[in-house]
């Protein structure tokens, strides 16, 4: 990418302080300040592992050509709304350093409740499952609250489990992940039993579009999104009538859901035999969890 004059006058004065009121001056036009803000702490934590204090602190280090260059880069792609997650190639999520690109999904922080909520209901379970894993944040994040369990985790999408399966080496994790698709139930183990399933699979409606922000209409994937209108619970029935069939007596099912079809859900765990099924709100207020126990096993 070529740089506009501007850089190249901007790096004579590569000091972090210069390089961040840059950024800021930059990026104003397109986002907010406190935005702004979390992209800068984001890019100096990976480009130079500085903490909020080092950033403080360590105002006046001089950067070096590249290292200026590089961000002027990031700034560039912000301002085309890319995500800072798949510009740096990475986040963090419940303790873990995960990888991602645009193959997979961003893990977003209501991901992090549903496997916070697990975490304090659940003591050490045998079996977890978790359907449509994407960047694989929450088998990862489970098998780490949980090292005596055994962790499971599937995708359709051969690029995501090449994510997941990088994060699992990435974190010295040991979760088996394989290929499967839930809607036609190819590839999952003839005999597994689990006791939890849990999943957060596409939920949102096509007709929503008009209402997401083109930082994830252009970048993340949309089969990992979207679900017909005239079905918007596809993927819960499936996952769902799998669980009746794979959960172990007493098994637990955990949805992340969309805020709009508490009701649906709730109606479909009931209707398949699922007792003590709860809605559970995210710390915004919404409903955006579910779970249910299979009790009649």
């Amino acid at each position: 990418m070529a740089l506009p004059p501007a850089f190249t006058i901007f790096a004579k004065n590569n000091t972090m302080r210069a390089t961040i009121q840059f950024v800021r001056n930059n990026l104003q036009p397109f986002y907010a300040p406190k935005e702004i803000d979390s992209f800068i702490q984001r890019i100096f934590a990976v480009l130079k592992n500085f903490s909020l204090s080092d950033m403080v602190l360590r105002s006046d280090v001089i950067l070096s050509v590249d290292e200026v260059d590089e961000i002027m880069r990031i700034t560039e792609r912000l301002k085309k709304y890319e995500p800072i997650q798949y510009i740096l190639g990475e986040i963090g999520f419940a303790g873990l350093r995960l990888r991602v690109n645009p193959s997979v999904l961003i893990p977003r922080p209501e991901t992090e409740e549903l496997v916070q909520w697990i975490s304090d209901l659940e003591n050490a379970p045998t079996t977890i499952l978790d359907i449509g894993t994407g960047s694989g944040c929450i088998a990862l994040a489970l098998q780490k609250l949980f090292p005596q369990s055994r962790v499971s985790a599937c995708d359709k999408y051969e690029e995501a489990l090449a994510v997941a399966s990088a994060n699992n080496m990435l974190n010295n994790l040991n979760v088996r992940v394989f290929q499967a698709d839930i809607l036609n139930r190819k590839n999952f183990p003839a005999d597994g039993k689990w006791e939890i399933v849990v999943s957060n699979p596409p939920y949102v409606l096509n007709e929503e579009k008009k209402q997401m922000h083109v930082n994830v209409l252009d970048y993340e994937p949309h089969s990992a999104l979207f679900v017909p209108d005239e079905k918007p619970l596809l993927f819960y029935e499936a996952i769902a009538d799998f669980a009746v069939a794979r959960l172990l007596p007493c098994g637990k099912i955990y949805f992340e859901i969309n805020e709009k079809q508490g009701s649906g859900i709730l109606n479909l765990l009931k209707n398949r035999g699922f007792s003590d099924v709860e809605i559970r709100n995210d710390l915004q207020g919404k409903p955006r969890m579910a779970r249910g126990v299979l009790k009649n096993k």
